[in-house]
């Protein structure tokens, strides 16, 4: 009995030995199978990539092609227009020219009985070259005349900057932009300001001090020089709890523009009553465009424009 299992324990175990061998054979092919499969596969996504990049390629060269095409239907559009223009423009001077053709072949059938041709080509020269000239000179005087009314406007221009600020001359109203505080003197109640006539202050007339955009006082412009100016702080101008300082902002004051009387006088200019406001308001439009100022000149012809000689005369206000 021992043998006999001795002989299937053998059996068994020759079995199971040629059972491993094939297995082992099988998975050394499932590997070298799996192994070409990978390769298989690189390759694969190798070829897919370089599908999908040509495929980019293609789309951005397609897409450039694109623009190109429709630049150069564009440009072929206005070459087209451009065509046709001309087109017309050689249908337009052929006619021109078969109409001087016909009225020179008229031309020459009635002066055949007036004399020789030649004799009548060199009158038909000259004139045409009075014609030139006269073009030429044409030409000329059309130019002059659209300088002289670019002259014109820009003098009308200047004319109505002249009168609206003499205007406010006259109301004693300043029309600078905007200046600042260079100086404080407590002690006389006046400060001074880095802009003068030049710049469009006026002597009487009233400024707002302005901080942070809100209006904080007031000053009466008592002296101007060409660049600089007195004025003083108008008592209970100030907002409560206010010090003034150096570098604060300061702007006009404008009033309500009423119309002038001109009793029976044209308006403008030439109405003014005081003829020295005229150079004093040529003398104050440095600032605005197209106006040319004399530095000398003075923007008030009264003797508030001189400066304030001590601080006891800038601080005495002159009357509104």
């Amino acid at each position: 009995m021992a043998n006999v299992f001795g002989i299937l324990t053998a059996i068994v175990l020759a079995l199971a030995s040629f059972v491993a061998y094939k297995n082992k054979d099988a998975y050394a092919n499932e590997l070298n199978h799996r192994k070409d499969e990978e390769r298989k596969l690189a390759a694969s996504q190798l070829r897919l990539k370089t599908a999908t990049d040509n495929r980019d390629a293609t789309h951005k060269t397609r897409t450039d092609t694109e623009e190109v095409v429709a630049k150069l239907k564009s440009e072929e559009s206005d070459r087209k227009k451009a065509n046709d223009a001309l087109k017309q423009d050689i249908d337009s001077k052929t006619v021109v020219m078969n109409t001087n053709k016909a009225k020179l072949d008229e031309i020459k059938e009635q002066t055949k009985a007036i004399g020789d041709v030649r004799d009548l080509a060199q009158k038909v020269k000259t004139l045409r070259e009075d014609m030139d000239t006269l073009r030429a000179s044409i030409a000329t005087n059309l130019t002059k005349l659209a300088s002289l009314t670019e002259e014109n406007t820009q003098t009308v221009g200047r004319n109505d900057v002249l009168t609206s600020h003499t205007d406010m001359i006259s109301r004693r109203e300043s029309f600078f932009t905007k200046t600042q505080i260079n100086s404080i003197y407590p002690n006389w109640g006046f400060v001074t300001l880095g802009a003068g006539h030049i710049s469009g202050v006026v002597t009487g007339s009233t400024l707002e001090i302005v901080r942070d955009a809100k209006p904080v006082g007031k000053l009466l412009v008592t002296a101007v020089e060409s660049n600089t100016a007195s004025a003083t702080i108008v008592p209970d101008s100030l907002a409560e709890g206010t010090v003034l300082m150096v570098g604060d902002q300061v702007i006009p004051s404008h009033k309500a523009a009423t119309k002038p009387k001109t009793l029976g006088k044209p308006a403008g200019p030439a109405a003014t009553p005081d003829k020295k406001a005229a150079p004093a308001a040529e003398s104050s439009l440095e600032p605005a465009p197209g106006a040319t100022a004399e530095p000398d000149a003075k923007p008030d012809a009264t003797p508030d424009a001189t400066p304030a000689a001590t601080p006891e005369a800038a601080a005495t206000p002159e009357s509104n």
